[in-house]
């Protein structure tokens, strides 16, 4: 079999951290997936590489969700009177 070296089928991919896991937190406006903010997922195409490198080495520290809990019904009742 003779090794396939046609450059038509050689793609240069952009590094991406996305795990298909699409949801926007609406508190933090990051995804839940990735852990990327809404423009850095909107401008991660026109990024140069030394800029999608930072937000990648990045990403292992951030927390796209809060952590803690908001109370509950107790809480959202609590508000209501406020």
């Amino acid at each position: 079999m003779t090794e396939n070296t046609d450059n038509i089928w050689t793609r240069a991919e952009i590094e991406s951290p996305c795990t298909k896991v699409c949801q926007i937190h609406p508190e933090t406006r990051m995804c839940l997936g990735c852990a990327r903010s809404i423009d850095e997922i909107g401008g991660w195409s026109t990024m140069t590489p030394a800029e999608r490198a930072a937000i990648m080495a990045d990403l292992p520290n951030r927390t796209a969700a809060p952590t803690t809990r908001r109370g509950g019904r107790s809480a959202r009742l609590k508000r209501s009177f406020d």
